[in-house]
């Protein structure tokens, strides 16, 4: 399966798609791969909109959800304009094929009183790792970066007289976010005890206690085991403190087109699903304040 290799390639090299998603790529072309290998006898540059019909078929009877079956969908629609490009095949087998309609999942988030407590009332140890955990905690709820933003941010990315980051996001695209001035005195405390480090070599701003680079299973550990101790939502992960940081935004009066450049959405119909957030927040309020709510 050369050609998938190659245009895994090209996902990496050309469109600079994390690593996370060239491996989502990569499983969902394979898979496809099997299954016309399988059931007809074809390879994925031989396929029909009739084969892949059938291959949602078979995945929504494999109780695949209708999220998980239109990222592969979306994969195979990647691979087919690059296909086309490069002169692979002649006519687009996807170009008939429509995804499945799903409800927008209203996003888990903290509490505003949750994130108080997580940030001001939990002790952390005074070694490195205690301040670069807090750290990080706080500049993904100050910031609303993602994950990967986060473990590939380098300390001459903050600006300390300016008081902002410099972040680059999906596919490279820079950013500026502002910080606040007692996000950026904390950040000055774990720096210092950063430069203890038996390793500086990195310029990255996380950094394990060895002077590595952090790696995603370490970040997500280590936001998992402090949102345990303030929160009893199922999802504890970084992206429950992006959440946060834009429905709390919103919640507090900023402007939606200034929440999505912050985030660095693309388009703002990603930014709108934090307006359900608000929404549902305000109904709850109404439930408990009105006479009538009940």
């Amino acid at each position: 399966m050369q050609y998938i290799e190659e245009f895994i390639r090209y996902l990496k090299f050309e469109k600079r798609y994390s690593v996370h998603t060239q491996k989502a790529y990569e499983v969902d072309l394979t898979q496809f791969q099997g299954y016309l290998e399988v059931h007809y006898e074809s390879s994925v540059l031989k396929a029909t909109d009739v084969m892949i019909r059938s291959w949602m078929m078979f995945l929504i009877e494999s109780s695949c959800s209708k999220r998980s079956l239109n990222r592969k969908l979306s994969s195979l629609r990647q691979f087919y304009k690059y296909a086309i490009r490069n002169d692979l095949i002649e006519l687009n087998p996807m170009l008939r094929i429509v995804s499945l309609k799903t409800d927008k999942k209203i996003p888990a988030f903290l509490s505003e009183s949750e994130m108080i407590f997580l940030l001001e009332k939990i002790e952390y140890s005074s070694d490195y790792e205690g301040q670069r955990d807090k750290a990080i905690l706080e500049m993904f709820y100050s910031t609303g970066m993602r994950l990967s933003e986060l473990i590939g941010l380098k300390i001459s990315d903050i600006d300390f007289s300016g008081m902002t980051v410099k972040v680059f996001g999906k596919r490279a695209k820079e950013r500026i976010i502002p910080m606040m001035k007692s996000h950026l005195i904390d950040l000055n405390v774990f720096l210092d005890l950063r430069e203890q480090l038996p390793l500086k070599s990195y310029s990255n701003l996380f950094l394990t206690k060895s002077g590595d680079i952090l790696y995603p299973k370490l970040v997500y550990r280590i936001v998992n085991s402090y949102l345990s101790q303030v929160t009893g939502v199922k999802q504890k992960s970084p992206h429950v403190l992006r959440h946060a940081f834009a429905t709390h935004m919103l919640n507090d009066g900023a402007d939606l087109n200034a929440i999505k450049e912050i985030l660095g959405h693309a388009s703002l119909s990603s930014t709108q699903v934090y307006t359900r957030s608000s929404a549902e927040r305000l109904k709850e309020i109404y439930k408990q304040a009105h006479p009538r709510g009940d």
